[in-house]
């Protein structure tokens, strides 16, 4: 993905994105929550509509310090973003199982990323060109110049949304069970397992 203009500095914390839970595994680094961002480009949404909250997972990319996903034109996606209303999106990632002595400390080495965003459509025709081929190259370097790129139709019939990120956060966890020092002689193996061995 594309580094310009980005990593200018941490984002802000409110109420809203402050990690309270194991707090000292959160970060609020732009690196950090843009690595697993890039690493994954698959959010899950989070809005409601008519007083019900509703999640949809979406690719969503980023390029310089916008994120990015694209739906059909006058979606309800694209209709509550452009009345200003803010969405949440998540990503995260499972590393390795955490198998402990004990069923209590059983755990996962993971990372998150919690987002709050408004958007708007994309209505350059360059930038939407741009932002197309970073998805598409990022995937596949040097694929973007052989395909055909959009038609007019294609492009009058898809809208392209940029979020600006207002606040957010990234958390993990990294390392051994926590087992508790009296479970320690326990005839049980403890230690770690890819959580996806075929990733």
């Amino acid at each position: 993905m594309d580094t310009s203009n980005s990593l200018k500095s941490d984002f802000s914390v409110t109420g809203k994105s402050r990690v309270r839970r194991a707090a000292k595994r959160a970060s609020y680094r732009r690196e950090d929550i843009y690595r697993l961002v890039d690493e994954l480009k698959l959010g899950h949404i989070g809005f409601t509509q008519d007083g019900e909250v509703i999640v949809i997972p979406m690719t969503v990319w980023r390029h310089g310090d916008f994120l990015y996903f694209h739906v059909p034109n006058k979606s309800r996606l694209q209709k509550l973003l452009e009345s200003g209303q803010q969405v949440c999106i998540s990503f995260a990632r499972y590393d390795e199982w955490v198998l402990a002595k004990s069923a209590y400390h059983h755990s996962a080495n993971y990372r998150s990323v919690v987002l709050f965003c408004r958007g708007e459509r994309v209505q350059n025709p360059k930038e939407f060109d741009t932002v197309f081929a970073s998805i598409i190259e990022d995937i596949e370097p040097g694929r973007w110049s052989q395909v055909r790129t959009p038609s007019v139709q294609e492009r009058k019939g898809t809208a392209l949304m940029r979020l600006t990120i207002e606040e957010g956060s990234f958390k993990s966890r990294r390392g051994a069970p926590s087992d508790n020092k009296e479970d320690l002689d326990l005839p049980v193996w403890s230690g770690t397992k890819p959580a996806c061995p075929f990733s």
